[in-house]
């Protein structure tokens, strides 16, 4: 069984995939996405979004750490690729899978599911710049207004020479809206000879046995189910139990502290917020913990209720 750690823009950047990678036995982790426009991107901008080139393209516990690129021109993307494997990235992604409206209104992400040659072009650019020893992804949805190329779109990574391709088993329509339909990645596994990276809807290990079952597949992708379980990964693969809210709150203090140690004092209280939304999904106590801090706007407040939580929860459980 294999389990990756998947791009959430705007959620898993170096610091969590620092923080999920120490507690989960994951096999890959990709990073947010390089927004690639119409040039080769300077060095600093890789450094800045993924410091783990610095560590042999690692996280600090060692997992390995592959960069994504959205863009919708051939060249360019295969310049950039060529550059981040250059410096360290474990491999290279495309994303084809973003819904969000700014980057589907410039032509990336999930708008070019309406597009299988377009798809089939970048990815043969990327694959065709990149050492034939590192591998070259992509991430797709099901489709972006319906379904009805999934199979043309997963074909043209295939012949576009892609190592493997995630799918999260949603159309760009459907968003984030239950259920994952994946069947549809059943077909596209059943077809294809390279490795299908099944994602969508895995919330615990029971999630996660059921859509291997359903698809066939031996690897899965994680999303809002890692944010939502801090050590789902761990769980699916048998390695522990689901955390504790007394576990997951320490988890949270010890973010904090990196937080603050990386002087990101003013970023830390959107981004505990966020944290949150994902988590009241599998605690009931982060819900209750939420409705105070969420009026918050400092990171001394906010600190100071984590803090009294968990020794609350310390003298609870003795």
């Amino acid at each position: 069984m294999r389990v990756v750690l998947a791009p959430m823009e705007g959620v898993i950047d170096d610091l969590m995939r620092e923080i999920l990678s120490e507690i989960n036995p994951y096999d890959l982790v990709v990073t947010e996405f390089v927004r690639v426009i119409n040039q080769l991107l300077p060095e600093k901008v890789y450094h800045k979004l993924c410091p783990e080139l610095r560590n042999g393209g690692l996280t600090a516990s060692g997992t390995p750490v592959r960069i994504q690129l959205l863009g919708q021109h051939p060249q360019v993307m295969a310049e950039n690729a060529q550059r981040a494997v250059e410096l360290g990235s474990c491999g290279v992604d495309a994303n084809f899978g973003c819904p969000a409206k700014m980057v589907n209104r410039s032509n990336g992400g999930a708008v070019l599911l309406q597009y299988p040659d377009k798809i089939h072009d970048i990815v043969k650019a990327m694959r065709d710049a990149v050492p034939a020893d590192q591998p070259v992804t992509a991430k797709i949805r099901l489709g972006y207004e319906d379904k009805s190329l999934f199979m043309e779109n997963a074909i043209a990574v295939y012949e576009a020479g892609a190592t493997e391709l995630a799918i999260h088993a949603r159309s760009k329509t459907d968003g984030y809206k239950p259920p994952a339909y994946w069947e549809y990645i059943t077909e596209v596994r059943e077809r294809l000879p390279i490795p299908i990276i099944a994602n969508g809807e895995i919330w615990n290990s029971d999630d996660a046995k059921r859509c291997m079952a359903v698809t066939g597949c031996d690897s899965i992708m994680l999303g809002r189910g890692a944010m939502s379980l801090p050590n789902l990964a761990a769980t699916i693969k048998g390695v522990e139990a689901p955390y504790t809210w007394s576990q997951t709150l320490n988890l949270l203090l010890n973010y904090t502290q990196k937080q603050l140690v990386n002087k990101k004092i003013d970023y830390y209280p959107a981004r505990v917020k966020q944290w949150f939304t994902y988590l009241n999904k599998q605690y009931p106590e982060a819900d209750v913990l939420f409705r105070e801090l969420r009026v918050l706007k400092t990171a001394e407040g906010i600190i100071a209720i984590l803090e009294k939580a968990h020794e609350q929860q310390l003298a609870t459980n003795g």
